[in-house]
């Protein structure tokens, strides 16, 4: 079981490939989430990607609900000799979180036992038990949509559009590039976090020759069209650790603007010269002028080199990493009512 549910036709790709990836793998018990079996079940093992995810709800009494379950859960992995395992998506909580949801993630974050890093730079506490299982590309996921032909100067932006990842700041200072080069044009697609958001970025687009706003959630098919037609993927997160839109951009083949960290220059020099491009402080309108000329400058490769992101041995890494912690969090000192466990759990 996994501690997100069974993936539907909007969750995230990486989950839906990492979840047929555990499926198929031998040695290990499969499940997906829910509540009543988290609290009540017997298992290993659970595994969390973004432990937020399970704590907000459409009303606060939803909500409350929910954190009322998560502190259950959290009592539940105290008493037992359940292993926590946690794959570190982001190094930073998020932002726009109460401090009650702040403390049960902080409590789980204190009850890990093993944290799975998908980037070779992600930080983690000294001495840690951890294993490094690059994120996934997404060739295989998107083979089945037609590509269309880049439009000479357009940038393209996908992806879920909240307030760190910049998109306002996106749209102002394509505004500003626009002014100087008409021949350049923007395609932002993706469901803005709220509608104050949208509003903000309708305002700045409707003033701006060439940009096009598809603020809905988006296909595969739309995702795959958006980004091929574009010359340049720009990201203007305003912080960046790992980013599924990058290796999105480039599993279509497309050059990526991203913010300059070691992250992100570790991820340039494994791809190949001329698919990662960075920019340092605010994204501006020299970034996105100096970066699509020296893309059509490049002298880059066909595709990038994503060999070390193949999806083959996934399954297996993450299994030998469960049983890592099984067999860490079974030699630790057992609570006096702690229970016994014998199956896996995952998020």
């Amino acid at each position: 079981m996994q501690a997100f549910r069974a993936p539907r036709s909007t969750s995230n790709p990486y989950i839906v490939m990492l979840d047929r990836t555990l499926a198929s793998t031998p040695g290990m018990e499969h499940l997906h989430f829910d509540w009543r079996r988290s609290i009540l079940g017997r298992y290993d093992a659970i595994h969390f990607h973004w432990p937020e995810a399970k704590l907000g709800g459409s009303t606060r009494l939803k909500a409350f609900g929910k954190q009322a379950l998560f502190a259950a859960l959290l009592v539940r992995l105290r008493l037992s000799r359940i292993a926590v395992v946690r794959t570190v998506h982001n190094i930073e909580l998020p932002q726009d979180i109460s401090r009650i949801e702040r403390a049960l993630i902080e409590a789980l974050d204190r009850r890990t036992t093993l944290r799975i890093a998908i980037n070779e730079t992600t930080p983690l506490p000294p001495g840690a038990p951890s294993s490094t299982i690059l994120h996934g590309h997404y060739r295989d996921w998107f083979e089945e949509y037609p590509k269309a032909a880049a439009t000479p100067g357009r940038f393209g932006y996908v992806g879920l559009i909240r307030r760190y990842k910049g998109v306002e700041q996106l749209v102002a200072a394509y505004a500003e590039a626009a002014t100087a080069d008409p021949d350049l044009s923007l395609t932002v697609g993706g469901k803005p976090s709220s509608s104050e958001l949208a509003s903000t970025i309708v305002a700045l687009a409707t003033q701006t020759r060439g940009a096009e706003l598809r603020l809905h959630f988006l296909s595969d098919a739309e995702l795959v069209t958006i980004v091929s037609e574009a010359e340049l993927i720009v990201l203007p997160y305003r912080f960046m650790h790992n980013s599924g839109g990058t290796l999105a951009a480039l599993s279509l083949d497309r050059p990526v603007l991203i913010p300059r960290n070691d992250a992100n220059a570790a991820l340039a020099a494994e791809v190949g010269p001329g698919w990662v491009h960075t920019y340092s402080g605010e994204l501006d309108a020299d970034d996105l002028r100096r970066t699509i000329i020296a893309v059509h400058d490049d002298d880059r490769s066909a595709r990038p080199d994503l060999s070390k992101r193949d999806w083959t041995d996934a399954g297996i890494r993450h299994r030998d990493a469960f049983a890592r912690a099984v067999a860490i969090e079974r030699r630790r000192p057992v609570h006096p009512d702690a229970g016994t466990t014998t199956h896996a759990l995952e998020d």
